[in-house]
């Protein structure tokens, strides 16, 4: 154990000596932000860096032109963690999210590990995972089976606390279009139908259905186009919505509650309407036996986790598919004291100094929690079997 904990101080010592370079690319990626599936230049930082370490990149992957795999092959094939990037903006407010710190972290511990050992007795990998704010390429990740033989996945995300484990809803997002008639609106109204209309009636039935859920359900969504001319009937108008709920299981009804409030809006002003759903990110199953393990991590470099609330606060994120194939952990970092995520505030925060000193240390925390299911005996079973006991939770 003494040689363990040699080897965590060495990489951790790493991570310092990369501070610079870490703080400087996480920098260009906030003042470079771009929308999910279009990272173009933030992948190609990230792998640059990566091939400069000498870690194998496989780009793309998993049919996303920005996703990637980054491998440095040990003494055996297993243990193998792997460390997963984010590193997608939002619309309209940037790195509000902070995933310039996320993949800086995990991409950051990589390379320190390699460095400090460059012969390690398991698999390190980072996977490069886009578009986590909207399309969510963990999903066909794991569908495509990218995470197959990985026995801990691991990433941090930037927050208003220090959370070790901390849940996060299901979530599926929806497109519902509604096809009218365009018509003059002040010389022949009664010849269009409003499509504008039976999405405002889709968006006042919603607001109905609010009163008669559970209360963790969440459904919010935005007009991304309510017509062309104010003397125009709109004959197109179409909302994107985000349902949410505790599990995929109750998000299903949910889902199909929604459904028929375009379904009766349609009815209602003879409108045609069309909808698609997007990927389903599953509830998290956070691995306690490895979350135990960062938590000790961070402590020994003086932080201190926290407990999140019973319930309510939380978001979703495809990570939460991952959790329900191997034993995964998504941590929070402590970035500001105030600022909620996705907003301009958060955004600014992700570019502080006390932002970046919660990367590196992040990027500390998962480099020597990976150090402990690589070397420490008996970790990975203790791994697994914790996630197997959750799954008859």
């Amino acid at each position: 154990m003494d040689d363990l904990n040699a080897l965590k101080r060495r990489v951790r010592g790493t991570v310092d000596e990369m501070r610079d370079v870490l703080v400087s690319l996480s920098r260009r990626i906030h003042e470079t932000p771009e929308l999910g599936m279009q990272e173009r230049q933030a992948a190609q930082w990230l792998t640059a860096m990566l091939r400069d370490a000498g870690f194998e990149v496989t780009q793309p992957i998993a049919g996303m032109e920005t996703a990637f795999r980054a491998d440095v092959p040990g003494s055996a094939s297993r243990p193998h963690v792997a460390l997963l990037a984010e590193y997608d903006a939002l619309a309209g407010v940037g790195h509000a999210c902070g995933h310039n710190l996320i993949c800086m972290a995990s991409v950051g511990a990589a390379v320190a590990l390699h460095r400090a050992i460059p012969r390690l007795p398991g698999t390190l990998t980072v996977l490069g995972t886009p578009a986590e704010e909207t399309a969510g390429g963990k999903v066909p990740m794991v569908e495509q089976g990218v995470f197959e033989g990985v026995d801990a996945a691991m990433m941090f995300h930037p927050s208003k606390s220090n959370w070790w484990v901390r849940g996060a809803l299901a979530a599926q997002g929806l497109t519902i279009a509604f096809h009218g008639r365009s018509s003059h609106a002040a010389a022949a109204p009664e010849r269009g139908i409003n499509a504008l209309n039976a999405l405002l009636l889709t968006y006042h039935a919603i607001d109905s259905l609010r009163q008669h859920v559970t209360s963790d359900v969440r459904i919010h969504g935005v007009i991304t186009h309510g017509g062309d001319a104010a003397n125009v009937v709109p004959a197109l108008a179409v909302g994107e919505f985000l349902v949410r709920a505790n599990t995929q299981a109750a998000l299903v009804g949910v889902m199909a509650q929604v459904k028929r409030c375009a379904e009766g809006a349609a009815v209602a002003t003879g409108a045609r309407v069309e909808m698609k759903t997007g990927a389903v990110y599953a509830e998290r199953n956070n691995n306690r036996a490895l979350a135990g393990l960062f938590g000790d991590n961070m402590r020994e470099i003086g932080v201190e986790g926290e407990e999140p609330a019973a319930s309510g606060g939380v978001g979703s994120s495809d990570i939460g598919n991952v959790s329900l194939v191997v034993p995964t952990i998504h941590p929070y970092l402590k970035i500001t004291d105030d600022a909620a995520g996705h907003t301009p505030e958060f955004r600014e925060a992700s570019a502080s100094e006390r932002g970046y000193a919660a990367m590196l240390n992040a990027a500390k925390g998962l480099a020597t929690t990976a150090l402990d299911v690589l070397y420490r005996p008996g970790a990975v079973d203790e791994l697994w079997a914790e996630f197997h006991a959750s799954q008859r939770r």
